[in-house]
């Protein structure tokens, strides 16, 4: 059994780490998105530098990858803290991919996509209210804040068990982590 839980783990993080935006850059002009744009490797860049098509492309992965890796868990039969460890981990290959030196996106479509299969209805009327909230100010980022802030009370609502609403609250941290990364690479430090 340790075997199978190790073996849903890794392919959690490398499932995690396919560098959706890193390949549509390559593909789409030859270059790295890394070094394009705001440098993040995730579908917002993508949609900026490569148009929509190639943008929707990559954040449909990035969705699908967080799905998947939640299918895999349960349909390995894994326990609960493991089926929730292999989110964070799925999140933590798309923003840390070990095939790029740990550089990647920020987590966003990949968090959703975890969240969407483990709290489907709350996870749909906050992503109603986020894609509201996008078609408004036109701002992925801004979107994506309430997605995140109504989903435990909507988990309460929905008589959600409260792991998940801890899990809801707690997995985003991760997209926040690298949003503050960011900020302080942006910021001068004196030595």
């Amino acid at each position: 059994m340790w075997a199978l839980t190790l073996s849903v783990l890794v392919l959690a993080y490398l499932l995690g780490a396919f560098p959706t935006a890193y390949i549509a850059g390559r593909i789409a002009c030859g270059k790295d998105i890394r070094q394009m744009g705001d440098g993040n490797m995730g579908a917002q860049n993508a949609f900026r530098l490569f148009g929509p098509r190639i943008g929707i492309t990559v954040g449909i992965i990035d969705f699908l990858k967080g799905i998947v890796v939640v299918s895999i868990a349960q349909f390995a039969d894994m326990s609960m803290p493991v089926i929730l460890l292999a989110g964070i981990l799925a999140v933590a290959g798309h923003n840390w991919p070990v095939f790029l030196h740990c550089r990647g996106g920020r987590g966003e479509a990949t968090t959703i996509g975890v969240l969407f299969l483990l709290v489907t209805w709350p996870m749909l009327i906050a992503g109603l209210v986020s894609l509201l909230t996008l078609l408004k100010t036109k701002n992925v980022t801004l979107a994506s804040v309430p997605l995140f802030v109504l989903l435990p009370f909507l988990g309460w609502v929905f008589h959600v068990k409260g792991i998940y609403i801890i899990y809801g609250m707690a997995l985003p941290s991760l997209v926040a982590l690298t949003h503050l990364s960011r900020v302080w690479r942006q910021v001068p430090h004196q030595v």
